[in-house]
C-alpha cells in the first residue's frame, strides 16, 4: 500500500528555506541520517510541488550530489503546479489537480513511499487527508524569515512519534477518531 511522507529538515525557528528559496544554510547540515538511510530504499515516487521545483538545490552544478536527496535517488516524479513550465520536463508528469497527482503517484509506488517535497503540496495533502507520515529533522539555525514547515493553514494535525534519531522524528498521521498512540508519552 502507498504511504506518503512529508518529509524535511527546518531550522529551530520552523524555515525549510531562507528567503527567496535560498537552500545554501543547510549545506553545513547535511549527511547521514539513521531514519532516512532506512526509509531511502522505500521512497518509489516524489509529489514536488513547483517553488520546490524552481527551488535553490544546494549543491547545483555538482553532477554527483545535485536533485533530490543529494542526488542519491531518481524515479517518477509527480509536479503538482497551478503554474505548468511551458515545456514540460522530461520524466516528470506535470498536473494542476490534487487527485490526478495522487493517484498517479500511488500508481507509481503501489508498495512504497511517496515523498512529498514543498511546504504548501504538503499543506494540500494534509488538508486532503493524504499524508501518513511526516519526518522532521531540526537544525541548529535560525533563518528569521523564509518558508515555513507547512504553507498556509492546515487546522491541527495530530501525530504520533513512531520513531526518533538524535536530530530527527519521524511522525504518524493520526486519522479522525483514532486513539493516541501512548508509547510515546
Amino acid at each position: 500500500m502507498t504511504q506518503f511522507l512529508y518529509a524535511a529538515t527546518v531550522t529551530v525557528d520552523g524555515r525549510i528555506a531562507g528567503a527567496d528559496g535560498d537552500m545554501s544554510w543547510l549545506l553545513p547540515h547535511m549527511g547521514p541520517d539513521p531514519i532516512l538511510d532506512r526509509l531511502m530504499p522505500q521512497i518509489q515516487a516524489l509529489l514536488v510541488g513547483r517553488t520546490t521545483y524552481d527551488g535553490d538545490d544546494p549543491h547545483a552544478g555538482d553532477a554527483e550530489k545535485e536533485g533530490a536527496f543529494e542526488g542519491s535517488w531518481s524515479g517518477p516524479q509527480v509536479l503538482l503546479t497551478h503554474r505548468p513550465p511551458a515545456t514540460p520536463p522530461p520524466g516528470i508528469t506535470v498536473t494542476t489537480d490534487l487527485d490526478v497527482a495522487l493517484s498517479t503517484c500511488r500508481a507509481a509506488a503501489p508498495d512504497g513511499i511517496v515523498s512529498i517535497l514543498g511546504a504548501d503540496v504538503a499543506r494540500q495533502c494534509l488538508e486532503a487527508g493524504a499524508v501518513d507520515l511526516v519526518m522532521v529533522t531540526t537544525v541548529p539555525v535560525m533563518l528569521g524569515q523564509g518558508t515555513p514547515l507547512l504553507q498556509g493553514s492546515t487546522g491541527q494535525i495530530d501525530l504520533d512519534v513512531v520513531e526518533e534519531s538524535p536530530r530527527t522524528r519521524l511522525f504518524r498521521v493520526r486519522r479522525d477518531g483514532e486513539p493516541r498512540d501512548r508509547s510515546d508519552s
